[in-house]
């Protein structure tokens, strides 16, 4: 992780669960961190709470880095201005981005014959229109300062091979989505004769609060399954960032031990 000191990540969905894991760990290992989501103003202590609970857990890892800084800023994904607003904004107070952790996402409880027209929209929209946003605007603003060591992380799903259930069909189809765009940003790297990176990463079940939204599975029951922490995947998005410059690690498939789905 040595090579990233110094240098500008860009983690979306920062404000709580696996976006603020990563966001700690890069900025401990000297990365300066630009952590968006649309709820700013929970950035900077769900960043600080997900370093406590990875040290109540026996999980933090002390570095010898210097610390990077971290840049809270205000950011909705399914708005393009918003998106551009941000990578403006890198690049006009900290140069540009270096590494692209593509982590928000969001799902509903929407059947496919009869769920609502705005949350599939809503859904598309986010998990893969601004990721191919994000994803876009980093790579050209990789390419204009002759960058060519960069990373771009998709944090996917299991749900990106196969489906859960009938009612998050439409999630799952997002993240098999994301699946075509990692092999579709690599081949693209490939022609360009470039030496960027893409990694898909896709976790199981993560015991987060993204499932507050979805009621049918916000129960005790659910919660009780076998379940991965942030800090897991996080852990599994810094091995992808650390290979040496000729190793691509091109997917990452992380399941709880006992998880049946």
């Amino acid at each position: 992780m040595e090579r990233w000191s110094g240098r500008v990540a860009l983690v979306t969905g920062a404000s709580a669960g696996i976006g603020a894991a990563v966001a700690y760990q890069l900025q401990d290992h000297g990365v300066h961190v630009v952590a968006v989501a649309r709820r700013v103003d929970k950035i900077e202590k769900a960043v600080a709470a997900a370093r406590e609970a990875a040290k109540s857990r026996g999980r933090y890892h002390a570095t010898k880095a210097t610390p990077g800084k971290l840049y809270a800023q205000k950011c909705d994904l399914a708005k393009e201005e918003d998106i551009l607003a941000v990578f403006n904004w890198i690049k006009e107070t900290l140069g540009g981005v270096d590494i692209l952790i593509n982590n928000a996402a969001l799902a509903t409880d929407s059947a496919l014959s009869e769920g609502l027209t705005d949350e599939w929209r809503l859904t598309l929209n986010v998990n893969v229109l601004g990721l191919s946003i994000c994803t876009r605007e980093a790579v050209l603003n990789m390419r204009e300062r002759g960058v060519d060591d960069g990373h771009i992380i998709h944090i996917s799903s299991t749900g990106g091979h196969k489906v859960f259930a009938s009612n998050l069909a439409m999630y799952c189809s997002t993240k098999h989505a994301v699946m075509a765009l990692t092999e579709g940003l690599r081949k693209d790297f490939v022609e360009h004769k470039s030496n960027m990176k893409v990694t898909c990463v896709s976790p199981g079940f993560v015991r987060t609060e993204f499932i507050n939204n979805l009621p049918k599975y916000n129960t005790e029951e659910v919660r009780k399954l076998p379940a991965l922490e942030s800090e897991d995947v996080a852990d599994a998005v810094l091995y992808a960032i650390a290979t040496p410059p000729h190793v691509q690690i091109h997917e990452i498939i992380i399941q709880p031990v006992g998880e049946m789905n």
